[in-house]
Protein backbone atom coordinates (compact mmCIF):
# COMPACT_ATOMS: atom_id res chain seq x y z
CA UNK A 1 0.00 0.00 0.00
CA UNK A 2 1.34 3.83 -0.91
CA UNK A 3 2.09 5.69 1.89
CA UNK A 4 1.38 9.18 0.29
CA UNK A 5 2.28 12.46 2.05
CA UNK A 6 -0.43 15.20 1.62
CA UNK A 7 0.24 17.75 -1.36
CA UNK A 8 2.45 20.70 -0.61
CA UNK A 9 0.91 23.72 -2.57
CA UNK A 10 2.46 27.03 -2.93
CA UNK A 11 2.18 30.34 -5.31
CA UNK A 12 5.50 32.46 -6.02
CA UNK A 13 5.26 35.97 -7.47
CA UNK A 14 6.07 36.34 -10.78
CA UNK A 15 9.74 37.41 -10.05
CA UNK A 16 13.04 35.74 -11.28
CA UNK A 17 14.19 35.95 -7.64
CA UNK A 18 11.35 33.30 -6.39
CA UNK A 19 13.14 30.75 -8.49
CA UNK A 20 15.66 30.49 -5.74
CA UNK A 21 12.92 30.65 -2.80
CA UNK A 22 10.69 27.60 -4.55
CA UNK A 23 14.05 25.84 -4.40
CA UNK A 24 14.53 26.01 -1.21
CA UNK A 25 11.17 25.55 -0.58
CA UNK A 26 11.52 21.69 -2.17
CA UNK A 27 14.74 20.97 -0.11
CA UNK A 28 12.64 21.89 2.97
CA UNK A 29 9.89 19.98 2.02
CA UNK A 30 11.55 17.20 0.72
CA UNK A 31 14.02 17.52 3.91
CA UNK A 32 17.31 14.99 2.57
CA UNK A 33 15.09 12.89 0.45
CA UNK A 34 17.82 11.31 -2.53
CA UNK A 35 15.62 13.47 -5.19
CA UNK A 36 15.43 16.78 -3.67
CA UNK A 37 18.60 17.90 -5.76
CA UNK A 38 16.26 16.74 -8.92
CA UNK A 39 13.32 18.00 -8.02
CA UNK A 40 14.55 21.52 -7.09
CA UNK A 41 16.55 21.40 -10.45
CA UNK A 42 12.97 20.68 -12.07
CA UNK A 43 11.08 23.39 -10.51
CA UNK A 44 14.03 25.87 -11.11
CA UNK A 45 13.40 25.02 -15.13
CA UNK A 46 9.49 24.86 -14.69
CA UNK A 47 9.43 27.92 -12.95
CA UNK A 48 11.57 29.92 -15.47
CA UNK A 49 9.69 28.92 -18.49
CA UNK A 50 6.37 29.74 -16.76
CA UNK A 51 8.25 33.30 -16.05
CA UNK A 52 9.99 33.84 -19.32
CA UNK A 53 7.10 32.40 -21.40
CA UNK A 54 3.91 33.55 -19.79
CA UNK A 55 2.06 36.03 -18.25
CA UNK A 56 3.35 34.74 -14.96
CA UNK A 57 6.80 36.88 -15.34
CA UNK A 58 4.47 39.82 -15.27
CA UNK A 59 4.65 42.52 -12.46
CA UNK A 60 1.72 41.14 -10.62
CA UNK A 61 2.32 37.46 -12.28
CA UNK A 62 2.77 34.03 -10.57
CA UNK A 63 3.50 30.86 -11.27
CA UNK A 64 1.66 27.66 -8.60
CA UNK A 65 3.38 24.64 -7.78
CA UNK A 66 2.25 21.33 -6.46
CA UNK A 67 4.43 18.67 -4.80
CA UNK A 68 3.71 15.10 -3.82
CA UNK A 69 5.58 12.72 -2.22
CA UNK A 70 4.85 8.92 -2.21
CA UNK A 71 7.03 6.37 -1.45
CA UNK A 72 6.75 5.29 -4.86
CA UNK A 73 7.17 9.07 -6.57
CA UNK A 74 7.88 12.63 -6.14
CA UNK A 75 5.67 14.43 -8.28
CA UNK A 76 5.83 18.00 -9.17
CA UNK A 77 3.15 20.13 -11.79
CA UNK A 78 4.07 24.02 -12.16
CA UNK A 79 1.15 25.64 -13.34
CA UNK A 80 1.40 28.95 -15.38
CA UNK A 81 -0.93 32.28 -15.76
CA UNK A 82 -1.66 31.64 -19.39
CA UNK A 83 -1.30 34.01 -22.25
CA UNK A 84 1.09 31.95 -24.21
CA UNK A 85 -0.05 30.59 -27.58
CA UNK A 86 2.76 28.21 -27.52
CA UNK A 87 2.58 25.08 -25.56
CA UNK A 88 5.90 23.47 -23.76
CA UNK A 89 8.46 21.18 -26.22
CA UNK A 90 12.16 20.26 -25.69
CA UNK A 91 13.83 22.53 -28.09
CA UNK A 92 17.49 21.58 -29.99
CA UNK A 93 18.98 25.02 -29.93
CA UNK A 94 22.40 25.18 -31.21
CA UNK A 95 25.53 24.29 -29.24
CA UNK A 96 26.34 27.92 -28.76
CA UNK A 97 22.93 29.09 -27.33
CA UNK A 98 22.37 30.42 -24.02
CA UNK A 99 18.92 29.18 -23.36
CA UNK A 100 16.20 26.28 -24.84
CA UNK A 101 17.94 23.40 -22.82
CA UNK A 102 15.47 23.38 -19.62
CA UNK A 103 12.45 21.24 -20.61
CA UNK A 104 15.18 18.82 -22.23
CA UNK A 105 16.69 18.54 -18.58
CA UNK A 106 13.57 18.03 -17.19
CA UNK A 107 12.53 14.82 -19.45
CA UNK A 108 16.16 13.66 -18.78
CA UNK A 109 15.90 13.93 -15.23
CA UNK A 110 12.00 12.89 -15.00
CA UNK A 111 10.60 9.38 -15.50
CA UNK A 112 7.53 11.56 -16.99
CA UNK A 113 6.75 14.23 -18.14
CA UNK A 114 3.22 15.71 -19.21
CA UNK A 115 1.48 19.16 -20.08
CA UNK A 116 -1.83 19.79 -19.87
CA UNK A 117 -3.96 23.05 -20.57
CA UNK A 118 -3.87 25.65 -23.01
CA UNK A 119 -2.99 29.30 -23.90
CA UNK A 120 -5.35 30.20 -20.81
CA UNK A 121 -2.33 28.43 -18.29
CA UNK A 122 -0.82 25.31 -18.51
CA UNK A 123 0.78 22.38 -15.79
CA UNK A 124 3.62 20.78 -16.77
CA UNK A 125 3.89 17.69 -14.51
CA UNK A 126 7.52 15.52 -13.82
CA UNK A 127 7.67 12.47 -11.64
CA UNK A 128 10.50 11.24 -10.33
CA UNK A 129 9.62 7.42 -9.45
CA UNK A 130 11.52 5.98 -6.35
CA UNK A 131 12.85 2.77 -6.50
CA UNK A 132 12.11 0.69 -3.59
CA UNK A 133 14.48 -1.44 -1.97
CA UNK A 134 12.51 -4.88 -0.95
CA UNK A 135 14.53 -7.09 0.81
CA UNK A 136 13.64 -10.58 0.81
CA UNK A 137 13.91 -12.34 4.37
CA UNK A 138 13.70 -15.78 4.67
CA UNK A 139 13.24 -17.69 7.77
CA UNK A 140 14.86 -20.88 8.73
CA UNK A 141 12.97 -23.64 9.96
Amino acid sequence: MEDAMPAHRRTFPGDPRELRTARDWIHAALDGHPHSEDAALIVTELGTNALRHTVSGDHAGAFHIALIVSDLAITIAVTDSGRTKTAPEVQHPPLNATHGRGLAMVTALADSVTVHGDDSGRTVTAELRVQVNRRESTSCA
